[in-house]
């Protein structure tokens, strides 16, 4: 409670909270626009979400460590993971695309499992940083200090979204993809590759997690069994924006941001992840609730 009272005394720190938690939950918003992509196009949850987040973080890491500037890390994270994603659809996601959502998720749960522990050893269990030497702005005479790197992923964030709405309105293959979402039966009858269409997706949706990966290795730190987190909070976003809605996606992941930093400041860092799990239950249950409510009212 001493540290709910400082934020009474000391609205600044409000303030500090506030910025940086709609910046951090920008680099959320990557991660939730790729599996909303998956969930709505392939009818698959991806379990595996976190750790494609935290492998993008290990090429921005291992890039580092030969002298390129991890910034470069975003792009070639994002193609990295591509490839990757790419190469784990053809191994496995294939096999259970049209099946029940509960295979989904142990196949997923699965590949989440294997890339954890080809993580843990290739690159060990300590925790990894890379530096992006950007420095911080001061605001208000100085008394609010805001990473840089955190401004270039909102930024990201932003971009990266408009161009994947534009993506799927304007390109023969984002048409493919819509198309498949809605009906692949019909989607086939039409001549879609709806093989390749899943496989793209689910690439796609893997290049989005390297890059918030690239932003989370420069802003906070990585190791390979905290993608749990991030997949948590990218399906929490997902529950409430909707699928295919990526201004939702957003508002609801700046939102998430703002909320698990005010949490992390009063209740103490160590409770932070908690506090997103307690969430998660929370809107799981009142989405019950509502559809409980909608089903009575519909008969």
């Amino acid at each position: 409670m001493d540290n709910l009272q400082i934020l009474i005394q000391a609205p600044i720190f409000s303030v500090q909270l506030l910025l940086d938690g709609l910046l951090v939950g920008a680099i959320f918003a990557l991660a939730a626009y790729g599996m909303a992509l998956v969930w709505g196009v392939m009818n698959i949850i991806n379990i595996a979400q976190g750790e494609f987040v935290i492998l993008g973080g290990y090429v921005t890491y291992l890039l580092a460590g030969h002298g390129i500037n991890p910034l470069f890390g975003v792009p070639l994270s994002a193609l990295a993971l591509f490839v990757v994603g790419w190469v784990i659809y053809r191994l496995v996601i294939f096999r259970i695309v049209e099946r029940d959502l509960f295979t989904s998720l142990l196949a997923t749960f699965g590949v989440s499992i294997l890339l954890q522990q080809l993580m843990n050893q290739l690159f060990g269990a300590d925790i990894q940083n890379a530096d992006a030497g950007l420095g911080t702005t001061g605001f208000a005479g100085g008394d609010i200090a805001i990473a840089n790197i955190k401004i270039v992923a909102f930024g990201i964030a932003i971009v990266v979204g408009a161009v994947l709405v534009l993506f799927l309105k304007r390109s023969r293959l984002g048409q493919a993809i819509r198309a498949t979402a809605q009906n692949a039966r019909a989607a086939r009858i039409l001549g879609v590759d709806t093989d390749r269409v899943y496989a793209t997706t689910f690439a796609l949706n893997a290049a989005l997690c390297g890059a918030a990966g690239a932003l989370v290795v420069m802003t906070w730190v990585i190791q390979p069994f905290i993608g749990l987190i991030y997949t948590v909070r990218a399906f929490m976003i997902v529950i409430v924006a909707g699928l295919g809605n990526v201004a939702g996606v957003v508002v609801t992941a700046l939102g998430l941001g703002a909320a698990e930093n005010f949490a992390g400041f009063v209740l103490g860092s160590q409770f932070q992840a908690a506090f997103v799990f307690v969430l998660l239950i929370a809107i799981l249950l009142w989405r019950n609730w509502r559809l409980s409510r909608q089903r009575r009212y519909l008969q």
